[in-house]
């Protein structure tokens, strides 16, 4: 793939890449965001003190790319839980190789050694999608469970050993621990570690580098959180969503895969929007728009129905609520780009 290159244009700051990444699927009639829509996007960002960049593609095309409090938008940040959408897309992957057969496998059947000695029966019956969809029915080790998972001498024994607080396939339960089991399992599948899947699987088609981040005390890099990319490589991991998963002739991701992980399988306790595959599901102005969202602000948004992907930064330093911060970030995009 042909990397792109970026051109500034007057006082809007609008960027216009060369070199798109992919010919999308089938055509659309989305219109391009208005030039002015976009000039206001920017102001306002600008006056958003926590808000760090902002970049817009629209059908493959880079058309606002701004740091508006932070470093440039070819700098790569920590997208902190943007990362469980990005291990999640690497299931995606590992079905499009042949390294799994389907979400509904079980870890008892794909990988028992993991499952550790005396655990409830219900763990090996996990399935990908259960913990792919935060539907794993353990207690979670998010939030308040942070601290005493990342400190605890195994990772994957911790998290499989939490007592079930609902059944499986049941409510959401939001934990970081689900998507690091789901890169656990993908290592031993393969092998090859998470960062060197990341980088094969995903980094080789996008031209994205990823660089090395948090590992457990096994070895294992952390699944659903730490990971760095730029807001400009955030963008590309979204445009491949709307490329029917095809990159320069090739599917990267199964054709199926991208009708299914914007099916909502559960629901936000917090934000009441719907949960897929590793995104969140919501409806802004009529039409549907999926995101991955990252603790303090790091989102990045695919609207289907637009052909268009915005991947937002901000200070990681302080808690982005959904009825607090998230809710200016939606509110930001809804008005200016989902018409």
């Amino acid at each position: 793939m042909q990397r792109r290159q970026f051109i500034r244009l007057n006082c809007a700051a609008v960027v216009h890449a060369l070199a798109p990444l992919a010919a999308l699927a089938s055509a659309s009639s989305s219109a391009e965001p208005d030039a002015q829509a976009l000039v206001q996007l920017r102001n306002e960002a600008a006056r958003i003190d926590r808000l760090r960049s902002i970049v817009v593609s629209h059908r493959g095309r880079v058309v606002l790319a701004e740091a508006v409090h932070g470093p440039p938008v070819d700098k790569a940040v920590n997208i902190k839980s943007v990362s469980k959408t990005l291990v999640a897309t690497l299931i995606g992957c590992a079905q499009q190789r042949g390294v799994i057969e389907s979400v509904e496998q079980t870890l008892g059947s794909l990988v028992p050694t993991i499952v550790p000695t005396g655990a409830d029966p219900r763990v090996g019956g996990l399935t990908l999608e259960n913990l792919m969809t935060m539907q794993a029915g353990l207690e979670r080790v998010s939030g308040a469970g942070y601290g005493a998972w990342v400190n605890s001498d195994n990772w994957t024994r911790y998290v499989l050993t939490r007592p079930f607080v609902d059944q499986p396939g049941a409510r959401m339960l939001y934990s970081t621990g689900s998507t690091h089991v789901l890169g656990v399992v993908l290592s031993e599948l393969t092998g090859q570690s998470l960062y060197t899947l990341a980088n094969s699987w995903l980094g080789k088609p996008l031209s994205i580098d990823f660089a090395p981040w948090t590992r457990d005390p096994q070895g294992y890099y952390m699944g659903g959180n730490e990971m760095s990319l730029s807001p400009l490589h955030m963008v590309r991991v979204g445009e491949l969503y709307l490329s029917g998963g095809i990159v320069d002739g090739k599917q990267v991701l199964p054709a199926q895969w991208l009708q299914d992980c914007f099916v909502a399988r559960t629901r936000s306790p917090y934000s009441r929007d719907g949960y897929g595959y590793g995104w969140f599901l919501r409806n802004m102005n009529g039409r549907s728009v999926a995101y991955a969202r990252g603790y303090g602000g790091q989102v990045l948004y695919v609207a289907p129905e637009l052909d268009m992907v915005v991947a937002i930064t901000s200070d990681i330093s302080q808690r982005a609520r959904s009825n607090g911060y998230m809710s200016v970030l939606h509110d930001l995009v809804q008005r200016h780009l989902v018409g």
